[in-house]
């Protein structure tokens, strides 16, 4: 995360902490599912990347 200093990087993480206790159990799922769609693709972008990266090298 894009932070200027530590300080900052917790005061963030704690309150997205305390936005996620907040949501119902139903939208904590819903959240959940969602995070991970997100994850795979982001996952499936950098593997694209470094494969590419990799295969360039080996040229």
């Amino acid at each position: 995360m894009n932070s200027s200093s530590e300080a900052e990087k917790a005061s963030i993480n704690q309150e997205l902490k305390d936005l996620y206790e907040s949501l119902s159990d139903e939208d904590k799922k819903e959240f959940n599912e969602q995070l991970q769609t997100f994850l795979i693709k982001e996952m499936a972008t950098i593997n694209s990347f470094y494969q590419s990266t990799k295969d360039d090298n080996l040229n």
